[in-house]
C-alpha cells in the first residue's frame, strides 16, 4: 500500500464523496445468540479508492472526521482530510457504529462479533478486501478479531493501544464502573450514575502525571466542601457522556472489552503494534507480548505520553508519524 500522497487540484471534488449506509442483518453473536441486529456505517473518499477502516474507543462512531457531505466534526480529524495520513483523495475512508452502541442489545458483544459486522458492512458496500484496518483502544481490539477471523480479506493492521486480551487491573476498574452505572439505575439516577463511572474512566484513559501537571493547585473547601482542582473537568466529562449514551450501550461495550480475546496464533496480517509507555488500560508490556506471539510479519514500537491511553487523541503529531511509517515502512 503506498503512502497517502497530497491532493491534486483534479482531485479535491472526489473528496467530497461520502455516504451513510445502513442494513439490517442476522448475525450469530458469540455469547447472545442469533440476533437481528441494525449496521450503520460511513465512508468517504475517491470512488474506487483503496478502502481503509478506520476504529476508535468505545465512544467513537462512524462519523470518523468532517467531509464536505458530512461537515460536522468527527472524532478523528486530526487524521483523516486531504494531506493527513489518511487521505480521501487517495482512499476511501470506511467507519462504522458499533455494535450494541445503540443500547438495543441485551446480551453481551464480544470483539469478535464487531469484527463480523464488519465483515458484513463491506459485504454491503462490495468491498471485497481492505487495505488497512487503522484501530486505536477497542478498535485496535476489533483490528485484531478481524484479522484473525477474516484475514484473506486485509492486507494489513495498525493497532494502537490494543492488545489480544485485557489486563485483569483495567478488568477490575471497568467492573466497578458497571457496578456505579447499575447503583445509579437502581435509585432512579441512571444519567448521574454514568457520569461517575466515565469520571472514573478519564482516570485511567490519562495519567497521574498529566493531572499532576493540569490539577496542581491544592484541594480548596467551595461551599463548605472540599474539591479538587481537577473536579470541573471531570464533571464536565463525564456529563458530556451521559448526554450522549445510554447505561445500555455503555455496559455492553464495557464487558466486551473485558470478554476480548484473540488467538495470536490466527493473527496472519502483517501488523504494526503501537503502545503507549504511560498506558495505564493496556500497558506497553501486554502489546510487547502479543507482538512476539504473532504468527504474521510484525512491527512493535512504544511511544510516550502524558495522557496515556488517550494518546491516539490528543497526540495527533505523534501518530501522525506513527500512521505514516505504517504505510511507508519507514521509522515511527
Amino acid at each position: 500500500m503506498e503512502a497517502p500522497s497530497a491532493p491534486r487540484v483534479d482531485d479535491r471534488a472526489a473528496r467530497s464523496s461520502a455516504r451513510r449506509t445502513a442494513l439490517v442483518a442476522d448475525l450469530d453473536l458469540r455469547h447472545a445468540g442469533r440476533r437481528t441486529v441494525t449496521l450503520r456505517a460511513e465512508v468517504q473518499g475517491r470512488p474506487g479508492a483503496p478502502v481503509v477502516v478506520v476504529a476508535g474507543g468505545i465512544s467513537a462512531d462512524r462519523h470518523a472526521a468532517a467531509s464536505p457531505v458530512y461537515p460536522e466534526k468527527g472524532w478523528w480529524d486530526a487524521q483523516i482530510g486531504p494531506g493527513r495520513p489518511l487521505d480521501p483523495d487517495t482512499h476511501q475512508i470506511l467507519a462504522m457504529d458499533w455494535l450494541g452502541a445503540d443500547g438495543r442489545l441485551d446480551g453481551p458483544v464480544d470483539s469478535a462479533d464487531q469484527a463480523d459486522a464488519l465483515a458484513l458492512v463491506c459485504d454491503h458496500l462490495g468491498v471485497a478486501r481492505l487495505a488497512a484496518f487503522v484501530g486505536s483502544s477497542y478498535g485496535a481490539m476489533t483490528g485484531l478479531q478481524f484479522a484473525a477471523r477474516h484475514g484473506d480479506r486485509l492486507d494489513r493492521l495498525v493497532a494502537i493501544s490494543g492488545a489480544d486480551r485485557p489486563h485483569p487491573y483495567a478488568s477490575a476498574l471497568r467492573a466497578v464502573q458497571r457496578q456505579i452505572v447499575a447503583l445509579g439505575q437502581r435509585g432512579g439516577q441512571p444519567d448521574a450514575g454514568l457520569a461517575l463511572a466515565r469520571q472514573l474512566a478519564m482516570l485511567t484513559y490519562r495519567t497521574p502525571e498529566e493531572f499532576a501537571a493540569r490539577f496542581a493547585d491544592p484541594v480548596a473547601v467551595v461551599d463548605g466542601r472540599a474539591r479538587a482542582a481537577s473536579a470541573d473537568y471531570l464533571e464536565h466529562c463525564g456529563a458530556r457522556y451521559a448526554g450522549r449514551t445510554t447505561p445500555e450501550a455503555f455496559r455492553c461495550l464495557s464487558e466486551s472489552i473485558d470478554l476480548h480475546r484473540v488467538d495470536a496464533a490466527a493473527v496472519r496480517t502483517p501488523t504494526f503494534l503501537v503502545a503507549v509507555v504511560e498506558d495505564q488500560l493496556v500497558p506497553a508490556t501486554l502489546v510487547a507480548d502479543l507482538a512476539r506471539r504473532l504468527a504474521g510479519p510484525v512491527r512493535y514500537t512504544a511511544i510516550s505520553s502524558l495522557t496515556g491511553h488517550d494518546a491516539f487523541l490528543t497526540e495527533p503529531d505523534r501518530i501522525g508519524a506513527v500512521l505514516r511509517a505504517a504505510f511507508t515502512g519507514g521509522p515511527a
